[in-house]
């Protein structure tokens, strides 16, 4: 097993990215991600932050940094309680929290924009997979690029997969990055990255991570839980 140096989670040996955070298990960003200076100098195990930490965050660690340095905090004055709220060590005011869930609650047409967006930036399609089986029956994703992952949407982790099965996965069945579809020199091919659950070609064995497997019109592929069709749009 391959322990993700961000969030610990433990995944199956040959992954190429964490199942739960999607960061990467090998390479220079995992090593970054391992191990940073400390105040001491030492270097030690961290986690990347949150991605919209607010205001508070930063205040919450005051007492410990407070311990740490040789400076008490001076007592407020009457005429330092009166004046108005400065700016936060984060650029941000007070009302940070209510900024943030504003931010939350328009995720979901951004990301649906975005999609689009990425979509319409590959040109046109070359090939598209059909969901076939379940709730979403006749769903589309068509495929633009050279190379197309399959996987689920995730703003934090910075996974904005060709092939979004976020909203299809109810069971979450599906990796973050879970596969991936390359075109080269007009013959497709199907990749496993080390998802939890395994890809399969017309119910054949299960894809090693980074096996790569020719695929052809009319192909069935499972990722997960999820049925789709392969087809060529050429």
């Amino acid at each position: 097993m391959i322990t993700c140096q961000r969030c610990q989670t433990e995944n199956l040996d040959g992954s190429q990215y964490c199942d739960e955070c999607g960061a990467a298990l090998s390479g220079p960003q995992a090593q970054a991600a391992a191990r940073t200076p400390d105040d001491d100098g030492h270097a030690s195990p961290v986690t990347a932050p949150p991605a919209e930490a607010s205001a508070f965050d930063a205040h919450a660690h005051a007492p410990e940094r407070s311990r740490r340095g040789t400076v008490e905090t001076p007592s407020i004055t009457n005429a330092q309680a009166q004046a108005p709220a400065p700016v936060s060590l984060l650029g941000q005011t007070p009302d940070a929290p209510r900024k943030v869930q504003e931010k939350a609650q328009e995720s979901g047409p951004r990301r649906l924009e975005d999609s689009a967006a990425r979509r319409g930036a590959g040109g046109t399609p070359h090939a598209k997979l059909v969901i076939h089986r379940g709730r979403s029956v006749g769903k589309e994703f068509p495929l633009c690029e050279e190379e197309s992952h399959i996987g689920r949407w995730d703003a934090d982790g910075g996974i904005f997969p060709d092939v979004d099965l976020d909203s299809d996965d109810p069971e979450a069945k599906v990796s973050r990055r879970h596969a991936r579809i390359t075109r080269r020199g007009g013959q497709y091919y199907i990749e496993d990255l080390g998802s939890t659950n395994g890809t399969f070609v017309n119910r054949g064995r299960r894809l090693l991570p980074g096996d790569r497997q020719n695929l052809r019109d009319g192909d069935e592929v499972i990722v997960g839980k999820t049925f789709l069709k392969f087809h060529l749009l050429n």
